[in-house]
């Protein structure tokens, strides 16, 4: 027989968890018994969870709870607590994509398997956690698998790289009139590693005067095509001159690969040229500094050949692109470069495409103008790394446009740009007339900043000379993700598949805003998180379809398969849209058997907008489960702060919650509750979920807290 508990219990225990400790003493007199002590006592009395369900009055109803894995497996608190107070439990992140799905395709089920044999052991039921998502994916794998594929085109091969890393490298030398040593100041792709740092001391008469040599692997041809690249940047502002030489002191022709811009700030200077006669057998490069008395400093020296016909270049570096350095951080507007369009008029759809790449992590913005008033609107910004990513971004612009302007002020390094699209609805005339850069740079100008732009064989590929490059079909990705789904289903379904009924296998599908009847996208994002994959890019609508398809196939029959969202309780229309595309899932002749609701919510989320929730997962006539439950105190409140009567309303809030499922949803669409976070989340740098939040049933050091005695009585009423 279960206990019965005083009234005002929740607010005195509240109390007894909003104060502060105070060191114990020992009275010699009696005292009574503070009430919160009293209260925190008939907490304490009650019995676990579990006992307060009725089983036989709820015979199909599942009473979860989320754990991680390890916690589960390790057998300590958490294990008792779970197997005392629950009867089934879910993985935060043992089953998703990226804990099971190795860098080589392999699926690694040990876990798994391990966590299905302890739950059998103690007769506990496991939920499974989720088999089709955006998030918590392999995305490098499943990115690699659509990758363009290099089919041996022009490349570029690299000739001689220097980054000053250690002193054994003969291909440089300096004259006598410069103070050499080394500085561990580096740069580029050795940030903090060191780099050469070399000092003259007084303007000299000629620039020749002072000089540093750069030896080449090999002696260059007439008509081969070099590129050299380096980081610079010098005390004082300065400009100096590259000459041609056979050996270092052996001069040939007075400009090599242009003249040199540096500034005290790091920046990579690009030159690619063509060899003419004069040029010819010329094997070193002359840097002239004699004419500014100050520091010079130089890193990554790389020179790499144009190979026409392929060769050991990385993937990509094929064909032509628009190179962009600006050498120090500005506003954004203050250096850019643009590309003037015959003009198109107001409320205009617009689409762009483009490629880029930088020589560091950083991000350039691109935007739309009016160029009579230099009004205008933007695309947004590029996430730049150093390797190509295609880019896609759409805008209805408010007034007439004509300049597509690309803003670098505040990148200080090099960009390269190819492949550049745009497009107004309804066409597919691209706007810019050589955005593949193939036919030179005719169209594209600057300004500011002292930038500069240059044409360069260092494309991205697609269109190059030889087309390297081969990007793969809608057709072909669609295919190779879909057997990527189906491997990982499959795998997961032969190690759970008698253990684990019921599955979340589409999670968390429908867009947030603006429409909420849409699936959610990667199209167009930025910032994309390293475990980010969106399937439905791929497969389209249909991939929930897929998902079920594959569940029931490698499956059991009888397995219970959800969809499941959160913000369903938000009085947006997400919850009708996400019902809307269960029945679109369903009209492609598979069945969704239950529909999940997340509930992160808090003392304040509007309890008429969560009984509409349940009227409407109610009339689908679906297996409802409440998937993710957890309240919180509103406005991030951190546990610290946390007051009595904040407490009190979590308790009222999780009681109002359970009841309420209980009384709207019927019996037979029952499928159960889970508590997502048990105790409340600590603050620490290990905390990913509500940081710091007191969430839980119980506290960090598992201490019952009001909310579990409020969760035991609306339990027990279900009889």
């Amino acid at each position: 027989m279960n206990l019965r508990y005083k009234t005002g219990t929740f607010f005195f225990a509240a109390a007894l968890l909003g104060s502060s400790c105070a060191k114990q003493f020992t009275a010699d007199f009696p005292v009574d018994k503070p009430e919160s002590i009293i209260a925190q006592e008939d907490i304490d009395s009650y019995e676990p969870l579990l006992s307060y369900l009725d089983k036989d009055a709820n015979p199909d109803f599942h009473w979860g709870v989320a754990v991680n894995a390890s916690d589960y497996l390790g057998k300590g608190v958490m294990h008792r607590l779970v197997n005392r107070n629950f009867d089934e439990l879910v993985t935060g992140n043992a089953m998703k994509h990226f804990s099971i799905v190795q860098d080589d395709g392999s699926l690694n089920l040990a876990n798994v398997q391990s966590l299905i044999e302890l739950a059998a052991e103690n007769e506990m039921g496991i939920y499974g956690h989720t088999l089709v998502w955006h998030a918590g994916q392999n995305a490098a794998y499943l990115n690699s698998l659509i990758a363009p594929e290099n089919i041996g085109g022009p490349s570029w091969d690299l000739v001689t790289a220097i980054d000053f890393e250690t002193d054994d490298n003969a291909n440089y030398l300096y004259t006598d009139n410069a103070a050499v040593s080394f500085t561990a100041d580096g740069q580029g792709a050795n940030d903090q590693g060191r780099a050469l740092q070399l000092t003259n001391t007084a303007a000299r008469a000629n620039d020749w005067d002072v000089q540093f040599f750069i030896s080449l692997d090999q002696s260059v041809a007439v008509g081969e095509r070099y590129e050299l690249s380096i980081d610079i940047k010098s005390d004082a502002a300065a400009n100096y001159s590259t000459q041609a030489h056979r050996v270092p002191y052996e001069y040939m022709h007075y400009d090599f690969f242009g003249s040199i811009s540096s500034t005290p700030e790091w920046s990579t200077y690009t030159r690619e040229i063509t060899i003419s006669e004069e040029m010819a057998g010329a094997g070193a490069i002359a840097f002239n500094l004699g004419l500014n008395a100050t520091t010079y400093y130089f890193d990554n020296i790389a020179i790499s050949k144009f190979n026409e016909e392929g060769g050991s270049g990385p993937v990509g570096d094929s064909g032509y692109a628009l190179v962009l350095s600006n050498p120090s951080v500005v506003n954004s507007w203050e250096a850019q470069t643009a590309y003037d369009f015959d003009a198109v008029d107001a409320n205009t759809a617009f689409t762009l495409s483009i490629a880029a790449k930088g020589s560091k992590a950083g991000s350039i913005g691109v935007d739309l103008q009016n160029s009579a008033d230099y009004s205008g609107e933007s695309f947004g910004n590029i996430s730049l790394g150093t390797e190509y990513q295609e880019y896609t971004f759409t805008l209805t612009s408010t007034d007439l446009r004509n300049r597509f302007i690309v803003n670098h002020g505040t990148y200080d390094g090099t960009v390269y740009i190819d492949d550049v699209r745009l497009t107004v609805a309804g066409s597919t005339a691209n706007l810019i007339a050589n955005g593949d850069f193939e036919s030179g740079m005719a169209g594209w100008g600057g300004w500011g900043n002292g930038s500069n732009r240059q044409l360069s064989a260092n494309g991205e590929g697609y269109g190059g000379p030889g087309g390297s490059i081969i990007e793969k079909t809608p057709e072909e990705k669609e295919q190779i993700i879909s057997q990527a789904l189906e491997t990982f289903i499959a795998g997961m379904m032969e190690v759970t598949k008698g253990h684990i009924k019921a599955w979340d296998v589409v999670n968390e599908p429908i867009s947030d805003w603006p429409d909420q009847y849409a699936l959610k996208t990667g199209i167009g994002k930025e910032d994309m998180a390293a475990d980010e994959f969106y399937w439905q890019d791929y497969l389209g609508k249909d991939y929930a379809v897929k998902a079920i398809q594959y569940a029931r196939q490698y499956g059991d029959p009888e397995d219970k398969l959800f969809i499941n969202d959160y913000g369903l309780e938000g009085g947006g229309d997400k919850c009708e849209g996400l019902i809307a595309y269960v029945d679109y899932v369903e009209s492609k002749g598979v069945t969704v058997d239950g529909i999940g609701t997340q509930m992160h919510i808090d003392i304040n989320t509007n309890k008429d907008n969560i009984i509409n929730m349940y009227e409407l997962l109610a009339a689908t006539g679906k297996l409802i489960k409440v998937s993710e439950l957890d309240i919180g105190l509103g406005d991030n409140t951190q546990t610290p702060n946390a007051t009595a009567e904040q407490y009190a309303a979590q308790a009222e809030m999780y009681k109002f919650v359970i009841e309420k499922y209980f009384e709207i949803i019927p019996k037979a669409q029952q499928y159960g509750i889970t508590v997502w976070s048990p105790l409340d989340s600590p603050n620490s740098q290990y905390s990913f979920w509500r940081k710091g939040e007191p969430i839980g049933l119980w506290t960090e050091t598992f201490v019952r807290k009001p909310a579990y005695q409020a969760v035991a009585e609306a339990l027990e009423k279900q009889k």
